[in-house]
């Protein structure tokens, strides 16, 4: 039925779950997918997969015996999650996997989750996980990849779990038989990624309205896994510019908020060298959850309460001033040009005459620790305007910068 499609690997440990990985496999081949079985299980028969656990074990880089040498089970577990990410990584350079389906305990899901990472985005990646109704964060990271909770656990084929896994195996087969149709002009426009939070929406709104007839405009959520995304595609190559109008990912990462996207971020800019215009929205707060989750040192700063499960707290002159140091410091280490718009009227919807955070003297410390810290050249740029970041023509100043720094004449490209 799909001659030219690779084949979509169903892996998992076929020495405690040989039966459900068998059942789902023979699923997908009557719905008309390839199938190849892969094998993880660390005290398997030799044969029961079309890959057996020997031959991924010969991808971990000190060979088969670091997965079958140590008497220590955990220690063999996290050799073989490492063997199968190298297997995943040669069968996509080959053209030799579209897909990936796992059945995983606690163990299974430490080895399979990690490995699905290596797929592009794109790639279908599900994941029939017992942890998928914790804390899924660690096995998906920033990935597209989907859990589903087995109710049961994966232990025998009973009416239940053949539901289940049934279920499973059509989505897996629907996500590699109806791929996503192709839209020929947007594939032909150079992908931007922009940052947003509910306090900058206005603002992207109009950017992404100004400029999307000529670019695909990608819009990240500046909430922590949005802004390591917004890296990762740079990274990949996958974005041509990126238009950063909502960093208040740095200062969350500085003072403890919980949209924190780690260490790395504008490491599109500082690392990679890829075209960066932005400005330093949502700056003025510091997320965190609920009120009563507040640390205590914080009891007696200025909170607004966005809803019962976000509290917001309005950054102070030393959390924006290093929140610009940092920004700054990233940004000149870029190789690319850069473009660093100022709204000198306010960062934010609660940063304005009458609204909560509006405090226009510690907002000139963060545009003090920028004009003191960023290096301006010929190809980094600070534009400070008179504005306020959602104002229309702030909007406009920034769709003209990312037309300029990617070549294009106002009005299209």
């Amino acid at each position: 039925m799909n001659a030219a499609l690779a084949p979509a690997w169903v892996v998992g440990t076929f020495d405690t779950k040989a039966p459900e990985l068998d059942y789902v496999a023979g699923l997908l081949r009557a719905a008309g997918v390839p199938v190849c079985t892969v094998d993880i299980g660390t005290r398997s028969a030799p044969g029961v997969a079309d890959i057996d656990a020997r031959a991924v074990a010969a991808h971990h880089p000190r060979g088969v015996n670091a997965v079958f040498g140590p008497r220590d089970r955990g220690e063999a577990v996290t050799a073989m999650g490492e063997a199968l990410g190298a297997c995943v990584q040669r069968a996509l350079a080959a053209g030799e996997i579209a897909g990936m389906l796992g059945l995983g305990g606690s163990g299974g899901t430490s080895m399979i989750a990690p490995a699905m990472r290596r797929l592009p985005i794109g790639v279908p990646k599900l994941l029939v996980s017992t942890m998928a109704s914790g804390n899924v964060a660690p096995y998906v990271d920033v990935m597209d990849l989907m859990l589903m909770y087995p109710v049961t656990d994966i232990a025998g084929l009973n009416g239940l779990s053949r539901t289940i896994l049934a279920n499973a195996a059509h989505a897996m087969a629907g996500m590699l038989l109806h791929r996503a149709p192709a839209t020929g002009a947007a594939q032909d426009k150079p992908a931007i990624g922009l940052s947003m939070f509910g306090v900058t929406t206005p603002c992207v709104q109009a950017v992404r309205a100004e400029l999307q007839n000529d670019f695909d405009a990608q819009v990240f959520h500046a909430n922590g896994p949005g802004g390591r995304t917004l890296e990762a595609l740079a990274a990949a190559g996958l974005l041509s510019a990126v238009v950063d109008v909502t960093t208040t990912e740095v200062g969350q990462h500085l003072h403890g908020g919980v949209c924190d996207a780690g260490p790395n971020r504008l490491d599109a800019a500082a690392r990679h060298g890829l075209p960066w215009v932005g400005s330093v929205g949502a700056l003025d707060m510091i997320n965190f959850g609920p009120r009563h989750t507040i640390p205590e040192r914080h009891r007696e700063r200025l909170f607004h309460v966005h809803n019962p499960d976000v509290t917001l707290m309005r950054s102070n002159a030393d959390e924006v001033r290093a929140a610009g140091e940092r920004i700054a410091e990233q940004l000149n280490r870029a190789s690319g040009p850069v473009r660093l718009l100022l709204p000198l009227r306010g960062v934010s919807m609660l940063d304005a005459p009458g609204q909560a955070f509006h405090a226009p003297a510690v907002n000139a410390a963060l545009f003090d620790s920028l004009r003191a810290r960023f290096a301006t050249s010929d190809t980094h740029r600070l534009i400070e305007l008179d504005l306020h970041i959602n104002d229309p023509a702030f909007a406009a100043a920034l769709a003209q910068q990312v037309r300029e720094v990617l070549g294009q004449r106002a009005g299209g490209g």
